[in-house]
């Protein structure tokens, strides 16, 4: 793929809109290539449409990291130094960097790091756009047979689907953005750029989905090509978060007036492709749903299923609807997943993000169904630390929960398989602040426990993390979810919530209790179903653990406009305190782990929508400012 996307890239000036425009735009045009040089057969339309969702995977693959923004996932300070010097845009986009100063990523002060992720989505909608516009001039130039014609169709129903997963990328970070359906050649076509209304964009979107629905086979023809119920998925969410902004308002963008008939018709429209993907084509969760076995505390040689949901042996499951390729061990196209959860244990990994302490009430319990008591902070030197109920270095405390937080995270004395030079090196306990401590006694068996260096939190992540020999840190081949069914279960179940849609609410609730049913969770009982406020939170629950660390938690509080109730609101004098498992603030903040303390109303506008970059605004002086940033 890397061959033939090169040379894509020698066959065109201009494919993204990367660095400075004037420099890349000012180069000899090769605009009029002659048919036998590209856009030859339905080759080379694959090889233009692999090339552009080549790249177009780096803005969505570090997806992780947008969960430092929420209140669950935390990400290390120290990643400055993988990005800091970047130059090279594509070099870049595979380190994270689509993400500015990544390293940063809080729950506040976050809304101006997000310049490159908004020059790179362009670029990649610009791709889409050369990959439409290339097949199109094929198909009307003739000389294809009836099969040919109708693959090339399905390619350009992709590229559309592309195109509106990158402008749902950005209008939900920036809101009003220039809506661009053709290709930029020059810097005049840029300069001459107005922001889009958003519900302009929105229509756009639909129409490009509902293009792709119709071109698009019912049954991906193989690993990587999307599919129909990819996008009814993705159609699905736009309604979704466009009902989302019309019933709870987006103050922040003053160019938008939320309306409550807009928001029932795209909840009811949302609720219906949502049900069209569950009914329509035969799909299931990884391993049918089930929880699998679940080994006890303290053990790992059986995880559940959920766990393995997130290796490489899910890669090609119907659960995962929009997902994005990694090619493995010496394909200049893998993923660093355990690089980046991972500890030093682990192929050497960084550990760059690790659970907060609030994570770990969120799992409920098997036996009731609903949460626990909320575990307590103490310090190792505490003498009933170890055993004290609720504590959070008591190992018992974690005991009989959602088999989904043993498949996510470790605690104090929960076991990973230590790996070295893609061979085993035996189990490794985790014990917080006791970081490669050799002939630890557990049980009578002496162990080098868990090394991390970045573990800040009290706990660290096993989702993500391969528990098996052969790869390393940066040599993973797992598809990157976007969209998976657990998520469409869930979105269906807050479309007919929110749209009232009673008749509809009994499968609702049924969706709800498969995802559930993947942690060995009882069904919910009436009481988190008797209202559209309980239902809700019910939701909002299996949201928080079932996608954690998949990119999704920010975006939903926004769309919710729930960070001041995940946080706290303004004025407040002690702020919120992101805390350890001995109590700590948590270190590497500038705030010593306290943040949103004394913060004003500004500080939250700024979370809930994020800052046109000045770099495109001095270039196209068209670009408005959003109003936190003014």
């Amino acid at each position: 793929m890397k061959r033939h996307f090169m040379k894509l890239l020698l066959s065109v000036a201009v494919i993204t809109l990367w660095g400075s425009c004037s420099d890349f735009l000012n180069q000899p045009s090769r605009v009029d290539l002659p048919s036998s040089a590209f856009w030859k057969d339905v080759k080379d339309a694959e090889y233009a449409l692999n090339g552009a969702v080549s790249d177009i995977r780096y803005m969505f693959n570090r997806d992780y990291y947008l969960d430092a923004m929420g209140e669950y996932v935390n990400v290390s300070g120290c990643l400055m130094e993988r990005t800091a010097n970047e130059t090279d845009p594509s070099t870049a986009l595979r380190k994270g960097a689509a993400y500015d100063g990544f390293y940063e990523l809080y729950p506040s002060g976050s809304g101006g790091k997000f310049s490159n992720m908004y020059r790179y989505c362009y670029g990649g909608v610009n791709r889409c756009n050369y990959v439409i516009d290339g097949i199109q001039t094929m198909i009307a130039n003739g000389g294809q047979s009836e099969a040919d014609v109708k693959t090339l169709n399905e390619y350009i129903g992709e590229a559309k689907l592309f195109r509106a997963l990158l402008y749902l990328r950005l209008i939900s970070m920036f809101g009003d953005v220039p809506y661009i359906d053709e290709r930029i050649w020059n810097k005049e076509d840029v300069e001459r750029l107005y922001r889009t209304p958003i519900a302009e964009i929105k229509n756009h979107m639909i129409t490009d989905l509902t293009d792709a629905y119709k071109a698009l086979p019912p049954k991906a023809s193989k690993s990587g090509r999307m599919s129909q119920p990819a996008a009814l998925a993705l159609r699905g969410k736009v309604q979704l978060y466009w009902a989302s902004w019309n019933k709870f308002g987006w103050p922040e963008l003053d160019t938008f007036t939320p309306n409550a008939e807009e928001a029932q018709k795209a909840y009811e429209a949302a609720a219906a492709d949502f049900r069209a993907v569950i009914d329509n084509y035969g799909l299931a969760l990884f391993r049918n749903g089930e929880p699998g076995e679940c080994d006890e505390l303290g053990k790992a040689e059986k995880l559940p299923n959920y766990y393995y949901l997130f290796t490489p042996l899910a890669n090609g499951d119907p659960e995962f609807l929009i997902y994005f390729n990694h090619g493995g061990v010496g394909s200049s196209q893998s993923e660093e997943l355990m690089m980046d959860f991972g500890g030093r244990s682990i192929e050497s990994s960084a550990g760059w993000l690790n659970p907060r302490f609030a994570l770990a009430d969120r799992y409920q319990s098997l036996t009731t169904g609903d949460f626990c008591e909320p575990l307590v902070t103490m310090t190792a030197s505490n003498p009933d630390a170890r055993t004290a109920p609720n504590s959070a270095l008591n190992p018992e405390s974690y005991a009989n929960r959602d088999y989904r937080m043993k498949a996510s995270m470790l605690w104090d004395y929960e076991m990973i398989m230590g790996l070295q030079n893609k061979k085993e090196t035996g189990w490794v306990p985790f014990i917080y602040k006791t970081s490669g401590v050799d002939n630890f006694e557990i049980d009578g068996e002496l162990y080098r426990t868990y090394e991390t260096d970045r573990c800040w939190t009290g706990y660290v992540f096993r989702k993500f993390v391969r528990n098996y020999a052969g790869q390393g840190r940066s040599e993973g081949d797992y598809n990157w979810p976007v969209i998976r069914l657990a998520d469409v279960y869930l979105m269906y179940a807050e479309a007919v919530n929110f749209a009232n849609l009673e008749d509809e609410k009994p499968y609702a609730i049924e969706m709800v209790n498969r995802v559930r049913h993947r942690g060995n969770l009882p069904a919910l009982t009436a009481d988190k179903t008797a209202t559209q406020d309980a239902f809700f939170d019910a939701i909002d629950q299996e949201r928080i653990v079932e996608l954690l660390a998949e990119g999704h938690r920010s975006f939903d509080l926004r769309r919710w406009r729930k960070i001041e109730d995940a946080f706290c609101g303004p004025g407040d004098p002690d702020g919120y305190v992101i805390r350890d498992t001995w109590g700590n603030p948590i270190s590497g903040f500038s705030t010593n782990g306290t943040i949103f303390q004394n913060n004003v109303n500004l500080a939250y506008e700024q979370c809930y929508i994020f800052a046109i970059p000045e770099s495109e605004r001095n270039r196209n002086p068209n670009l408005t400012q959003n109003k936190p940033f003014r």
